[in-house]
């Protein structure tokens, strides 16, 4: 499209990407195309050709692990994962505060420099998340677990320090090689990313996991099978689809489209050439004899073996997928097996969803296109239901507001406080017509005196802050803040921002909030007479009277953005 002046291209060097981004340059001509892959090398050898081909097009070269903050990129995770800091450092960006994490990830960075219409993802983000591992590094840790018992059991102090450090160094390890952590923080990364420079489409060439077979699969990446790992892709993959369906549903977002091809990727060239493992080459070692005694020993010491020269043999290139020798790549592709589909296929179909067109592969459409949606029947009962709790509540005498069961805390923090200014106030010019300090006063005086509504309040986790601020009225539990320790420092700007989470705010400052809000509401019924049912919005809130539930979705949907959009 025309106004696409940048187009990013994740794993832009790779099998499918290095297509995608031909058929961008000849079909688009934007002014600039970044591609960025994991190796600085691929990215540059591919440049060259592609300068050569598309001599009108800026193309801009970036490299390294877009998981990874910005000055990891460049890392082996193997080297990121062998000292404690860096651990620590991996561990505080997958679980610490988002904020941080996202001024520091390199993928975010690379976004907000080059600010990208459309950024395509080729990215095998199913198989980079799932494929570090945890099902050795789960078996390590019960195994050391079992030690450490035994080593209690007989307080070996010397043994227990040792086996200390490598338990610290599993133990941290196994917790940010977790997939889904990984995923949802790689998610919430790109989607504010592409929010904050505009982007208007978020394409991912996702996977199946299983090229488009079932868990009858008989082929793994040369683990054993059934494959922990090959599941833990799929899963991963399909997990990716869901938190791509949810950054499709949040507004000021860009577009977002997946295309799943469902078989082999192939093929980048046949050749005879040195076979390559985990990026080294692999060699040829003289075989020895071995008798079978009681213990088998699985990965023997190099250097014991005699060393031949380089594998070499004649195979099919399969990019990422692999080398794959003759008889490999022919049961593979063999019909009825995983088949393959080229890369040149799936860069035409990206490129026609790049320009707008329904290929009827996308699979976001797919699933959006399958959904049971919101229904009729349902809000004729919706409203039964409410009748019916009203008639309850009158009928005992009690408050129907909220249980803390249905988060976030500010929830139910929100739904007492419309129900106090209900109970006293009634409408939403009552509430205008009084000041604040009145306000705070008076629903201090009613909780005073309400015992069972104060007590409910304090039960379910939620306290109540004072008018003066000086003092919270509680019960046991606090649900904010959140804090794995039972006792945390407190200081005033904590004490706001814990009131406006998850804390009943008596104080003044606090309604005079809630003031403008109503004046808000009150604005938006002006046309209700005169321009019938176009003047309803999402910004319009219709009843005269103070109705908590109506209240907090208008506060919900205007202040937090949280509406839904299809």
């Amino acid at each position: 499209m025309n106004s696409d002046r940048t187009i990013l291209v994740l794993g832009g060097a790779g099998l499918v990407g290095s297509q995608i981004v031909r058929e961008i340059a000849r079909e688009l001509e934007p002014e600039r195309i970044v591609v960025a892959s994991l190796y600085r090398g691929e990215v540059r050898e591919f440049l060259r050709d592609a300068r050569r081909e598309f001599c009108n097009v800026d193309f801009v070269g970036a490299w390294g692990d877009v998981f990874v903050r910005d000055e990891f990129m460049e890392e082996n995770r193997r080297r990121l994962m062998s000292t404690r800091a860096r651990r620590d450092s991996l561990y505080h960006d997958l679980f610490g505060g988002l904020d941080d994490a996202y001024a520091r990830s390199g993928l975010a960075q690379l976004i907000r420099r080059y600010r990208p219409n459309v950024v395509v993802d080729c990215i095998n983000t199913a198989t980079a998340i799932s494929y570090q591992d945890v099902d050795s590094l789960g078996k390590q840790a019960h195994d050391l677990l079992e030690r450490l018992t035994q080593l209690v059991d007989h307080q070996d102090l010397t043994a227990l320090s040792d086996l200390g450090r490598e338990l610290e160094q599993n133990v941290s390890s196994l917790l940010i090689s977790q997939s889904l952590p990984q995923l949802i923080r790689h998610v919430q990364l790109i989607h504010r990313a592409m929010s904050e420079v505009g982007t208007r489409l978020y394409l991912k060439i996702g996977t199946t996991g299983t090229g488009g077979m079932g868990l009858n699969i008989p082929y793994t990446h040369s683990e054993d099978r059934p494959s922990f790992k090959l599941m833990s892709k799929t899963a991963v993959g399909f997990a990716h689809t869901g938190l791509m369906f949810l950054m499709a549903r949040t507004p000021d977002g860009p577009l977002v489209k997946e295309l799943k091809p469902a078989a082999m990727i192939g093929y980048r060239r046949v050749a005879y050439k040195s076979v390559k493992l985990r990026g080294r080459p692999q060699m040829r070692y003289q075989s020895q004899a071995q008798p079978l005694g009681p213990r088998l020993l699985l990965r023997g010491d190099e250097n014991q073996y005699e060393r031949l020269d380089k594998l070499h043999m004649a195979g099919v290139d399969t990019g990422e997928n692999g080398f794959f020798a003759r008889g490999e790549f022919e049961t593979i592709t063999h019909p009825d097996q995983m088949e393959f589909i080229t890369p040149e296929e799936i860069a035409r179909q990206a490129l026609l969803e790049i320009k707008g067109s329904n290929t009827g592969y996308d699979v976001i459409a797919g699933i959006d296109s399958s959904l049971l949606n919101p229904s009729y029947r349902a809000g004729v009962l919706r409203q039964t239901a409410l009748d019916k709790l009203a008639r309850i509540e009158e009928e005992t005498g009690s408050h129907s507001v909220a249980l803390g069961q249905l988060g976030p805390p500010q929830l139910s923090k929100l739904l007492y406080e419309a129900h106090l200014l209900k109970l006293n106030y009634a409408t939403l010019d009552a509430v205008l017509a009084a000041a604040p300090d009145e306000i705070a006063r008076t629903l201090f005086d009613y909780l005073s005196r309400d015992e069972v509504l104060r007590t409910t309040i304090v039960s379910i986790g939620v306290p109540i802050l004072t008018p003066a601020g000086d003092c919270l009225i509680r019960g046991p539990r606090l649900n904010i803040p959140e804090s794995i320790y039972r006792e945390i420092d407190a200081d005033a700007g904590q004490i706001d921002a814990w009131a406006a989470k998850g804390w009943v705010d008596l104080r003044p400052s606090n309604f005079r909030l809630w003031q403008d809000r109503f004046e808000r509401m009150q604005r938006t019924k002006h046309m209700l007479h005169t321009r019938g049912t176009s003047s309803v919005t999402m910004k319009t809130y219709l009843p005269e009277t103070i109705e908590i539930g109506a209240v907090v979705a208008w506060l919900f949907i205007n202040e937090d953005g949280g509406h839904r959009i299809k």
